[in-house]
């Protein structure tokens, strides 16, 4: 594999970390209501140190541990999510401390029936963005697919979701997000993917009937949009749709993230999912510096990273 290709890789996974631990300082915070977020910074809700992150990175390091170990298993990787719920395993502080209730109830289930494909809800009001937080790990594992084999890629991704995340809002929004991440890591220009008339969304469309509010978000809604009408929510497409307008409105990774969890709320979600984006687009080599020095088990994470980057899914 070339240089470029594992450089975009490892920002892929680093760049969510980073933009999780970014984000984690003021994460249920109003926007406007905080001092911007410059850099890593302790505190926020769960009294985190700088550059620690929450339950975005250590679904997406179980998620990752999955594919390496044992391939394609949604009962592997749904296990994997019970054991940091339930032990802490793969938690920054090794203790499960942030958990969606839409994850926690659909964990709880497949504890009780053991089917990871549908232990997730399909309702619409369990469409939080819990499964496109964690989905670098599938898009770089995938991304040697990208353009010829486009469908594998779109179900891994919509399948990575069903284990916590069953509705027609947040599966589109995975296989929108894992096909644009896995152009990126190609070496696709952002202008390209961020573009409505991309001849790929075609090909999405004709694979699944995409949800018509994602379908809206990648048709262009969030270069129209700007703040307060892009907001940090925990739902999936405002997720999706806030990540990629900070992507849209700023050629770095540093700018592009900073805006992200600047919109509050959610905001290490918002900067996770932005992070995967914009570390695709550049590579790992295109985040600060000091940032990675200060991200937690950064080490762990990059050689996570370029593991997967060997993978083929």
């Amino acid at each position: 594999m070339d240089d470029s290709r594992t450089d975009r890789a490892l920002g892929c996974l680093l760049g969510l970390a980073v933009g999780d631990a970014l984000g984690a300082a003021v994460e249920f915070l109003p926007p406007g209501s905080f001092r911007p977020v410059t850099g890593m910074r302790g505190g926020g809700a769960h009294g985190l140190a700088p550059g620690q992150w929450t339950d975005d990175t250590s679904m997406a390091l179980a998620l990752a541990d999955s594919i390496l170990e044992v391939g394609w298993d949604l009962g592997d990787q749904a296990r994997r999510y019970v054991q940091w719920w339930r032990t802490g395993r793969y938690s920054v502080t090794g203790e499960c401390f942030d958990i969606g209730n839409t994850t926690a109830a659909a964990l709880a289930r497949f504890e009780t029936d053991g089917d990871a494909r549908v232990s997730g809800l399909e309702a619409s009001t369990a469409a939080g963005n819990g499964s496109i937080m964690r989905l670098a790990p599938v898009a770089i594992a995938t991304m040697s697919r990208y353009p010829d084999d486009v469908e594998t890629v779109i179900d891994r991704c919509v399948e990575s979701s069903l284990p916590t995340h069953r509705s027609p809002q947040a599966t589109s929004a995975c296989a929108v997000l894992g096909v644009m991440l896995s152009a990126l890591l190609g070496g696709e220009d952002e202008e390209l993917v961020l573009d409505p008339s991309w001849s790929v969304w075609e090909a999405v469309r004709a694979r699944m009937a995409l949800h018509p509010e994602v379908d809206e978000v990648i048709s262009g809604s969030h270069s129209r949009r700007a703040p307060p009408d892009i907001v940090g929510s925990g739902y999936v497409v405002r997720s999706l749709e806030a990540a990629l307008w900070a992507l849209g409105a700023h050629s770095d990774f540093e700018g592009a993230v900073l805006a992200a969890v600047n919109l509050g709320d959610d905001a290490d979600t918002t900067g996770a999912v932005c992070g995967q984006l914009a570390g695709a687009r550049q590579g790992a080599s295109a985040i600060p510096d000091e940032w990675l020095a200060g991200l937690a088990a950064g080490d762990s994470i990059a050689a996570t990273a370029r593991s997967l980057a060997e993978t083929r899914l």
